[in-house]
């Protein structure tokens, strides 16, 4: 009795312990692509992520602009970190969520996470922005996992740029007020010498 007890528990547990091995194998290449992504773009040679990518990939940026395929990602990147680009640096660190939520035929998948972006400016001032992002993944003909959809955002009334230029208000302001200040007294002066 408890030998056929033990054969049924193996023979259930063999599928699903196979399956989870299979799925582990997914989530291995997966975890491989948000890596390549990732140290692609910390090492500046944005190039390097293409091969994980999509050709058909559409990407909504932390600024809102969409990509679309290959050419339009290597062009984005080559306008904020080229030759007289806005951005000198940029380091992203991405964390999942959870595990991506694979479709039943294990041909596409689905996954959301947090990325912290530590962006450096062309005149060396840092700043580290929190942002969301949701990605697609599918399974390509070739029998390879690539990226095929992301969109980042970020809280747009909670982060460093805005403060930023919270802090640039107030002491411009300030500035403004100093400046009128000794105008008026400079003005008072000169009417107060005249009569």
């Amino acid at each position: 009795m408890v030998k056929h007890l033990f054969l049924a528990c193996l023979l259930v547990a063999l599928p699903a312990m196979a399956a989870e091995e299979a799925d582990h194998e997914i989530h291995q290449e997966l975890r491989g692509i948000l890596m390549t992504v990732q140290s692609s773009v910390n090492s500046a040679n944005f190039d390097a992520m293409l091969p994980v990518l999509s050709k058909d990939i559409e990407a909504t940026t932390i600024t809102q602009e969409v990509m679309r395929g290959h050419q339009e990602v290597s062009a984005y990147f080559k306008k904020w970190f080229g030759p007289g680009g806005f951005l000198k640096k940029l380091d992203m660190h991405f964390t999942a969520d959870a595990l991506t939520e694979l479709s039943a035929d294990r041909t596409s998948g689905v996954v959301l996470g947090s990325a912290i972006e530590s962006y450096t400016l062309a005149d060396g001032r840092k700043y580290d922005m929190k942002s969301r992002w949701t990605a697609t993944v599918v399974k390509e003909a070739d029998g390879k996992w690539r990226l095929r959809t992301i969109h980042f955002g970020t809280n747009f009334l909670d982060n460093p740029i805005l403060d930023a230029a919270k802090q640039a208000v107030v002491r411009y302001a300030a500035l403004a007020g100093g400046i009128g200040l000794l105008v008026g007294l400079f003005l008072g002066f000169l009417l107060a010498r005249r009569k």
